[in-house]
């Protein structure tokens, strides 16, 4: 059996006593590590599920999954994700029922409903959008129109910001070495600046569009 167990969002004990009793029946336990950020030290789960926990990079997932399902049609496999599985690992579920391996999915508290903490309505938000970091070659600007349609909608944007774990540069990729990037975790201010070059890039292309300074009344962020 694969379990792919949602973590929740503070600590280890955060963990739902469903998914507790399934990580303590595994004979292996991955820790997925670069979607989200984990609020405690993998050997505070070590200690808390009594098991050893491995940690799966992204390289892992995406290109040696069946490391992950090996023997799982025989032992219990644990995939832990934090916060709630949704559908990033959408790919490893399919590769696991295609080898006959039975998967269940046990939920938890994900950013989707803890951010009614701020004190804004959940039914009063839009599309959830994901801004990445921009490159020198690439930089998207989809997300910005989806603020755009759930402002003139009088809707709230939940904005999931990039992060960038254990990645390679495109040239590292290119000569097959195995370097990899500083992580980085996107701020609010570098968010927003994003934003802004994006509706300046398009004034300049002619199609003027609702400010975010003076219409959304973005304030200024400062880190604290």
């Amino acid at each position: 059996m694969l379990y792919v167990v949602g973590l929740g969002l503070s600590d280890e004990k955060d963990i739902t006593v469903k998914g507790l009793e399934a990580v303590t029946s595994c004979e292996r336990v991955y820790l997925e590590a670069y979607t989200s950020i984990l609020m405690v030290d993998k050997e505070k789960l070590e200690h808390y599920y009594k098991k050893p926990v491995i940690v799966a990079d992204r390289e892992m997932v995406e290109s040696d999954s069946d490391a992950i399902l090996a023997n799982a049609g025989k032992v219990n496999v644990a995939f832990l994700v934090v916060g709630d599985p949704a559908t990033t690992h959408t790919d490893l579920v399919i590769r696991a029922r295609e080898l006959g391996i039975p998967v269940q999915v046990i939920h938890n508290a994900s950013i989707m409903n803890a951010i009614g903490a701020c004190g804004l309505q959940l039914y009063n938000f839009g599309q959830t959008i994901s801004i990445v970091f921009f490159t020198d070659s690439w930089r998207p600007d989809s997300f910005y129109d989806r603020i755009k349609e759930n402002r003139a909608l009088g809707l709230h944007t939940l904005c999931l910001l990039d992060i960038k774990a254990k990645e390679q540069s495109i040239e590292n990729m290119a000569r097959n070495r195995k370097i990899y990037e500083p992580p980085r975790y996107m701020t609010v201010n570098q968010a927003v600046e994003q934003l802004l070059e994006i509706e300046e890039n398009r004034q300049e292309k002619g199609s003027p569009i609702p400010s975010l300074e003076t219409q959304w009344r973005i304030p200024t962020v400062t880190n604290y």
